[in-house]
């Protein structure tokens, strides 16, 4: 059995010794940290360090794995399908598309971008309207119980049609194509803003509106001051939403009511039998739709805040 040493119970000599060891260990000990900062400075790094270097090889490898798969996947389906063009053949198409995507040659026959642009302004103009009706919508909804209950069952029932049901309702009331894609991106966009906007209202703690009916606020004042604040993340959720779901719609919408768009250049690249175009165009809606998501995402951060303790 292993005896227990105590340091008191040795002799002088010896407890002078182990004091010793231990004032120089934690002597190490302090200056430890303080040797790392000095080699820190020098551009020495510990082992147990975080390099830029790995940081920026996790943010950048897995996208770039993930792009490669993808290329490898469509490769594979290409070389087993004669019809469907490879990524050389669409990179190709796409480097010739995107030489002169302004041309025009009257207004069946105009470049990628002014088919873009296009679109563009049909989702802004739909999509503006939305939030101009929605969100004050989901405020009044959110906040008196009477519209909560009389609006609810409108919501719970139109809320679940798909937006191209209404093009048609679009067609009868603008007696217009242009009009009526308008509408749907209208129709689909405006409830998700409802909804979210009505949500964050309603979780408003109960305590910041028994503070404002102490005070006596009035209603504009309860709206700037308490609701606005509370309400900010779950609106812009709705706002991100909807952004998402009117740009899928705007595309579908033009390849039933042709014009200019990048949907209906879809629907006439697919009648020329011009597979690289309909793939480019597939690239072009998704990046477009990613940068609609971010700039929103980005919108967000900008208007995000955290409490901090005192």
């Amino acid at each position: 059995m292993n005896a227990v040493v105590d340091p008191t119970m040795l002799s002088p000599a010896a407890g002078d010794k182990v004091a010793s060891d231990k004032v120089a260990s934690d002597k190490v000990a302090s200056e430890e940290p303080r040797r790392s900062v000095r080699l820190a400075n020098q551009g020495y790094r510990m082992g147990g360090g975080k390099s830029p270097l790995r940081g920026f090889t996790l943010a950048v490898l897995p996208p770039v794995l993930g792009l490669a798969f993808l290329v490898l996947v469509w490769q594979l389906i290409a070389s087993r399908n004669s019809a469907f063009p490879t990524p050389m053949v669409t990179w190709e198409a796409a480097l010739k598309l995107f030489a002169d995507p302004f041309y025009s040659n009257g207004p069946n026959d105009q470049g990628i971008g002014w088919n873009i642009l296009a679109s563009l302004k049909r989702v802004a103009i739909g999509f503006g309207l939305a939030a101009a009706v929605g969100i004050p919508l989901g405020f009044m909804i959110g906040r008196f119980k009477f519209l909560s209950g009389m609006f609810n069952p409108i919501i719970s029932l139109l809320k679940p049609v798909s937006p191209l049901a209404w093009l048609p309702i679009g067609l009868l009331v603008f007696k217009s194509a242009d009009p009526a894609a308008i509408w749907s991106i209208f129709i689909c966009s405006i409830w998700p803003m409802i909804i979210n906007t009505a949500v964050g209202v309603q979780r408003v703690p109960q305590d910041y509106m028994n503070v404002a009916r102490v005070l006596n606020l009035s209603e504009w004042k309860i709206f700037s001051k308490i609701l606005l604040p509370s309400v900010l993340p779950y609106m812009l959720t709705g706002v991100r939403l909807a952004i998402g779901t009117a740009w899928l719609v705007i595309v579908a919408a033009e390849m039933l009511t042709g014009g200019v768009g990048i949907g209906f250049w879809v629907w006439d690249e697919w009648n020329n039998l011009n597979v690289p175009h309909i793939l480019i165009a597939i690239g072009i809606i998704g990046v477009v739709g990613l940068a609609l998501e971010q700039a929103l995402v980005a919108l967000a951060k900008s208007f995000a805040y955290e409490e901090t303790g005192s």
